[in-house]
């Protein structure tokens, strides 16, 4: 009786452990494209409480130091892939020196139907000039639906490991970034980005793909709990 108990928790064990790795920590990648989005459109009314982004927090890790990086670029294009919620274009118009002062534009991309809504709803808070500047689109990150070189920065944070495809999405980052544009990008760090396997990318490993791609001036910060942030610039061409 005591060694089926003792096989019984140990089961009980194992079986949670390997739903911690496969759907806590790395959300489903490990299932496929469709079960990532699926899973984010079931967790969808739930994200922002359990996010709980606050603007005093997101001026110091985001609005700054974006700002900082398009000073002298007017009428700035940013694409946000992975968008989610809608984060970053709802903190930049909280914030609102991006569209009233820099007259910039938002183009944010997100695969999961139910958080583009979400965000859609979040972007009521704006005024009609504001909305008018932001699309939403529906798209995964390894196909953007852009033409090459055209934004002047691209964020995609918190999202590199559960792409099905890491390597292309970051490719995509890139080509459609213009001369001179910034990027904003997360990768997983600590003891828990090791249970992304072959996702996993440490700083040297990014940044030699990003310099491979064309990027330089390739620095990163510290930045949350479980991501540090890359900041590059895509290299003017001769």
């Amino acid at each position: 009786m005591l060694t089926f108990l003792a096989l019984a928790l140990v089961a009980l064990l194992l079986t949670y452990l390997l739903y911690h790795w496969l759907i806590v920590v790395t959300e489903g990648v490990f299932f496929g494209r469709r079960f990532v989005v699926w899973l984010y459109d079931l967790t969808a009314p739930r994200y922002e409480g359990i996010k709980q982004y606050q603007l005093e927090d997101e001026e110091i890790l985001l609005i700054e130091p974006l700002l900082g990086e398009l000073e002298g670029v007017s009428a700035p294009l940013l694409v946000d892939v992975a968008t989610g919620t809608g984060r970053v274009p709802f903190f930049l118009g909280q914030d609102g020196r991006f569209f009233k002062q820099k007259q910039g534009r938002i183009i944010a991309i997100e695969p999961a139907e139910r958080m583009v809504r979400i965000a859609q709803t979040q972007l009521g808070s704006f005024t009609p000039e504001e909305r008018r500047e932001v699309l939403l689109v529906q798209q995964y990150a390894e196909r953007l639906p852009l033409p090459t070189a055209v934004a002047d920065a691209v964020t995609c944070l918190e999202a590199l490991e559960f792409f099905a495809d890491p390597d292309q999405a970051v490719r995509e980052l890139v080509r459609i970034l213009r001369p001179g544009g910034v990027l904003f990008l997360t990768r997983r760090h600590g003891r828990e980005a090791y249970l992304f396997l072959h996702r996993y990318r440490s700083h040297d490993a990014l940044s030699r793909r990003l310099t491979a791609l064309g990027m330089t001036d390739i620095n990163e910060i510290a930045w949350e709990m479980d991501y540090n942030l890359l900041i590059a610039r895509k290299a003017h061409t001769r």
